[in-house]
């Protein structure tokens, strides 16, 4: 619950994220490609689920959107140090989507999880720069970047109606 007032008092700039239905378990999130990369204009939607256990475990996070990456798995999940071997209770859901956010710009193709789209960004980074580009988004994509664009009115249509009377 910390963390959704967090997140939404000082949001990161390029992320946002939600509990999903009534489940604070379980949160939808979005990253939009950060500007002047190859992820520039793209939307990005995640899932997040969390254990009893955080913050002293961390979230499954997994992307929704179709990524070619050299750290995201073609199912989604995200080989990324702070989800696995380097987490912390200090990290929150605004540290972990801005740390995703970071990943799309600076892969690590020594630790792949998509073999193709590590030698691509190491043996020829132009054509592995074009591949996001290449990437149609589907029109949910784009009609979720156009509705978090118009801001707290998608923030609290996010807001399970348990947590808005709940004055969150």
């Amino acid at each position: 619950m910390r963390d959704f007032k967090r997140l939404q008092n000082d949001p990161p700039q390029g992320v946002s994220g939600a509990p999903k239905d009534n489940d604070i378990m379980k949160w939808n999130a979005v990253i939009f490609g950060p500007d002047e990369t190859p992820w520039e204009d793209g939307t990005f939607r995640l899932q997040l689920e969390f254990t009893e256990d955080y913050p002293n475990k961390a979230p499954t996070v997994k992307f929704v959107t179709k990524l070619f990456h050299p750290n995201v798995y073609a199912d989604g999940s995200i080989c990324l140090d702070i989800l696995q071997n380097q987490w912390s209770p200090i990290y929150d859901i605004s540290a972990i989507l801005t740390s995703i956010q970071s990943l799309l710009c600076d892969p690590n193709p020594n630790s792949p999880a998509n073999s193709e789209a590590a030698r691509l960004y190491q043996e020829n980074r132009r054509e592995y720069e074009r591949k996001p580009a290449d990437a149609e988004p589907s029109r949910s994509d784009r009609n979720t970047k156009f509705a978090l664009f118009v801001g707290f009115v998608v923030i609290a249509r996010l807001i399970p109606p348990a947590l808005r009377k709940a004055g969150l």
